[in-house]
Formats: C-alpha cells, structure tokens, sequence
C-alpha cells in the first residue's frame, strides 16, 4: 500500500490546492507512467474509519463513465473492489492510517493519457452531504532515441525521433555545452499524439543531445550520441606541404650543382660569360672557349648551339 505520513497528507493541503471546499475543482497535473495522488477531505476532516466514500470518473453532465474507487467499512473487500471498473483494477489505493485524520485520497498508479479525465470524491452519509472534484490531466512524456543517418570524414547527419508525443511537446538537438543547434523539424499527427522527428547536420567532434520538454508538467527528457569527425582537412594540408618540400629541395639541390660547375669552369677559363644586348642573341650566354658550345640562359631551360 503506499503509505504517506500526515506531515505529507498537511503539506497536500497547504500546497496551493484547497481541499474540502465544495463543488471547488482541484487541478492535478502527472506525467504518464507515473503515480499521482488525487486528493480528498471532507471539510468537517472528522475521522472516516467508520464512513463511506465514493470514487468515481465521470463525463460530461456528471454521468458515471467508471467506478473508480469505493471505501465502506462495512464491507470486507478481500482486495477485491466491487464494481470497480477493469481499467482501474490494481491500480488504486487509499491511505488507510490517514483515515482517522478525514484524508480520503487515493493513490492511481502507472498513470495513463486515458485516466485524463474528471473525477469526484462523495460522501454520501455525512451532513451535509458534500461532494469534490479533481480533474486530472495526464500528459504523454516519450523519450526520444537518436541515430546517425549519414556520415562522411567532414559531418554527420543526425535524426532525434519522438514517438507519441503531446501537442505541446517541444524538442530541439543542442550541442554539450548546451547552445541550440538549428535543425530541421517534422510533426506526423497520430490520433490524439504527434510523431516528432528532427534533423540536423553537424560538423565536428563532440556529444550531441536530443532535448524533449513540455513546460505545462515540468518534464524534461534527452538522449545524448556521440560523433567523431575525422580532421582528414588538416591532414592534407600538412601532407601537402611535406610533398611540396620533398619536390623543392632536389630542384635547389640540382641548382647548387650546376652553380658549382659553372663557377669551376669560369676559374679554368674555359668558359666566358657574354652580353650580347645588341646582337641577334640577346640576352646572357656563356661559350666554352674550347668547344665554341654556346648555352642560353635567357629562357627557361638550357638552349645550346655550336659555333659555325
């Protein structure tokens, strides 16, 4: 049974919700999967050991749709509740060591959206006869799943999906450090839910959330992924510059040889530099003295010709 102490069943009472004042409507808010406390007390709050009250969800014009729960110590149940409806068999109990206090509140376990709905507490016996109602309002609360669509070594494509969400049911994809990621949002209606599913592209390393809330009931809901994406950019941009390097120093070193070699034969004087400006052969040459070989650095490579 699910107990609860008086200091529990006091704070009840002083938390915002007035209980015992007739025909006042009492608002309770769950989240489905959860128990909730559909609170009562007549406002004598006079000891209920000995009395009768009723539970009943009703519809609109106060026609009985369930007999939810009924209290009579008259009657020895032996767990079983008569004509209790089969939606709420097992899952409803009372506060039996609360009952001298006059709490007459019931605990509905494993809240479903369909126990949503309008309910009245009746005391039949006493005097006056007096009579409460509590509307409950049970919001679906999913958890999203995620999943990588897409990868490539520059970005993944990530899905969240939510399935048998509230209308009001928000949801966004947020980075660790919790900044909002723009992402692409599709809502598919399913009867009195919406099916949630969104996408977004993202372009580096790091833990990536799905975040499901719905403010009206204070639930917050995230399933996180994790995504490594390859610095494969960086890579080839070093290996690029390591290639660059190994094609440029044979090119000076070639250069260094053929300085060298140049300078040798000018020492032995068997090569002469020339500046032939004014001449048909413009530009610098060098002629080995010997072999009358003119080389032309006036273009790009080496052009020979002999002498005539």
């Amino acid at each position: 049974m699910f107990d609860v102490s008086l200091l529990q069943f006091l704070f009840l009472l002083t938390s915002g919700v007035t209980l015992g004042q007739e025909y006042a409507v009492i608002e309770v808010i769950a989240t489905e999967g959860t128990d909730v406390i559909l609170p009562c007390s007549p406002s004598t709050r006079e000891n209920l050991q000995d009395k009768l009250f009723d539970w009943k969800k009703v519809g609109q014009g106060g026609e009985t749709q369930h007999q939810v729960f009924i209290y009579d110590s008259a009657v020895q149940y032996d767990g079983v509740k008569v004509g209790q409806s089969e939606q709420f068999k097992g899952r409803v109990s009372h506060f039996q060591n609360e009952l001298k206090h006059g709490n007459a509140s019931i605990v509905l376990r494993e809240t479903k959206v369909v126990d949503s709905g309008s309910y009245t507490c009746f005391f039949p016996h006493l005097q006056p006869l007096q009579e409460y109602f509590i509307e409950l309002v049970v919001a679906a609360a999913p958890k999203p799943s995620v999943t990588i669509l897409t990868a490539t070594s520059d970005w993944s494509y990530l899905q969240c999906e939510v399935p048998g969400a509230s209308l009001n049911t928000k949801a966004e994809w947020q980075s660790r450090d919790g900044n909002r990621l723009e992402a692409e949002e599709q809502r598919v209606p399913e009867e009195d839910h919406v099916f949630i599913s969104l996408s977004v592209k993202v372009t580096r390393t790091d833990h990536y959330l799905c975040v499901v809330s719905q403010e009206d009931i204070k639930h917050r809901a995230s399933a996180e992924i994790y995504v490594f994406i390859n610095e494969k950019v960086s890579e080839d941009s070093s290996s690029t510059g390591v290639m660059l390097m190994v094609g440029i120093i044979p090119i000076l070193s070639l250069s260094l040889i053929l300085a060298a070699a140049l300078s040798l034969c000018i020492l032995a004087r068997r090569i002469k530099i020339l500046h032939n400006n004014d001449t048909p052969l413009k530009g610098k040459y060098m002629i080995d003295m010997e072999s009358g070989l003119i080389i032309d650095f006036s273009k790009q490579g080496l052009l020979s010709q002999l002498l005539k």
